[in-house]
């Protein structure tokens, strides 16, 4: 039932066509484009808004971890195809409950059937780029997952153009003020027609581009290595890097997987890690200005500019990982964000500020990038879209709670603060579970060099 394998495909384009598709689901990451339009045309709560967005990322962690079988049986081409139907019309959907004025069916198409379709296409791509890539897991996991973080830099501009032009003239709705490069404020205008007719022309685009870089993607032959690699690994050069083929201390399946205390240790690890991200992400621009005393248009730049260091962070960390190992990496994710959210309480200069908080995303979207690789180098490469599939209800329960509890703490106590040092403490509380997983890897290296079973010795 898998697709053919072909050695004739290029491995590089095969990387082009995984960001293609994660540029498009990442779109979501620019959802705040759609907060003020919808709350001030049909009068739509802050919080009712947001839940469209919660929804899709708690449905696309669901969906991830049940669906990695599929991809595994039938394919990455299939089920990026499956992929660009169900999240195109998702936001189609979109479009329509925005024109008809219906929430329940916003947070349906949106949340709900777009998570499905975000959850398919987010692991699709990356189980084959482990297998095109054994040589440089992290580089590659890192140029897919990078187009996820990056979704927002095409698709935030984009929408606000297309509200923009596409308003009735008739009936404009006042949304934002848009400042451009020598600092005249513009005052931004849609309407409903406008915001539903954007969904639409995105929705139909992101079909296109998912269904096209879908065609491209498949499997190479099992014993396929590129050049300069064994067959059973890799030789005594530079190439022999952290997420080597040959350093994997296990294959085993994603049943075999969830019995190992690794799994759950590596779960920990990567819920604090995103956990921190999505609650900066959640309240970046008022978490700014209010900590800062920064102005609303300054405040803006920045968190425009957080998508740069989201992709950033995803290519250049997964990259790095290759070279200094996966568990060095998760150790300075969760101390660097640890520290990070222990200072920024106290940072008056805005820039400073906003160099920790681009920090703490980096973090989180190198997290991401350098999991499918982890995964492979903990796991194997047997069934790595199951266990990736597993691992990102990490994300489903990161966005439910994070967001929520910062938003709570500050409207009780009046500040951002208390809740940046109860992330910091939990996160700290990380650094110990890192370790074991550090640990435990030891002990596993260790039993599969004497000859012993590793998933075995890890029950």
């Amino acid at each position: 039932m898998s697709e053919v394998n072909t050695t004739e495909k290029n491995r590089w384009l095969i990387a082009v066509s995984a960001v293609l598709i994660h540029l498009s689901i990442g779109s979501i990451y620019a959802y705040s484009v759609y907060q003020t339009p919808l709350q001030a045309l049909h009068g739509w709560s802050n919080s009712e808004v947001t839940l469209a967005f919660s929804a899709g990322l708690f449905v696309l962690g669901l969906t991830a971890a049940s669906m990695g079988w599929f991809v595994e049986k039938y394919g990455p081409r299939l089920s990026g195809l499956i992929s660009a139907v169900i999240f195109g019309a998702g936001i189609v959907g979109a479009g329509v409950s925005v024109q008809v004025v219906s929430l329940p069916l916003f947070i349906a198409t949106f949340g709900v059937l777009g998570g499905v379709g975000l959850g398919i296409g987010y692991i699709a791509p990356v189980s084959t780029l482990v297998a095109w890539f054994p040589d440089k897991r992290g580089l590659a996991t890192g140029m897919a997952v990078m187009g996820f973080g990056g979704g927002a830099l095409v698709t935030g501009p984009a929408a606000k153009y297309l509200m923009t032009r596409l308003s009735s003239p008739s009936h404009p709705t006042f949304i934002d003020v848009l400042t451009l490069a020598d600092g005249t404020e513009l005052d931004v205008f849609a309407s409903a027609t406008s915001v539903s007719r954007t969904l639409y022309i995105l929705g139909a685009g992101y079909f296109v581009a998912i269904t096209l870089g879908s065609l491209y993607l498949s499997k190479p032959p099992d014993d396929w290595r590129p050049n300069g690699m064994a067959s059973e690994g890799l030789g005594d050069g530079e190439e022999a890097a952290a997420g080597a083929t040959s350093m994997d201390v296990a294959q085993v399946t994603g049943k075999e997987a969830l019995r190992t205390p690794r799994f759950y240790l590596l779960w920990v690890t990567m819920f604090l890690s995103i956990s921190a991200g999505l609650m900066l992400l959640s309240q970046a621009a008022n978490m700014t200005s209010e900590i800062t005393g920064a102005s609303t248009a300054v405040a803006a730049t920045i968190v425009g500019a957080i998508g740069l260091f989201n992709a950033g962070g995803r290519i250049g960390w997964a990259s790095l990982s290759d070279y200094l190992g996966r568990t060095n990496m998760f150790t300075f994710f969760i101390g660097g964000q640890a520290l990070a959210l222990v200072v920024m309480p106290q940072i008056s200069n805005v820039w400073v500020f906003a160099g920790f908080l681009f920090l703490i995303v980096s973090c989180m979207g190198g997290s991401f990038a350098c999991l499918p690789a982890y995964i492979a180098d903990l796991f194997g490469t047997e069934e790595v879209a199951v266990i990736h599939g597993y691992t990102l209800t990490t994300w489903a329960m990161a966005g439910l709670v994070s967001p929520q509890l910062i938003a709570y703490i500050r409207d009780t106590t009046g500040g951002y603060a208390n809740a940046m040092y109860i992330i910091a403490a939990t996160l700290t509380v990380g650094l110990v579970v890192v370790t074991a997983l550090r640990l435990r890897i030891r002990r596993l290296e260790s039993a599969t060099g004497t000859g012993a079973s590793p998933a075995a010795t890890d029950d």
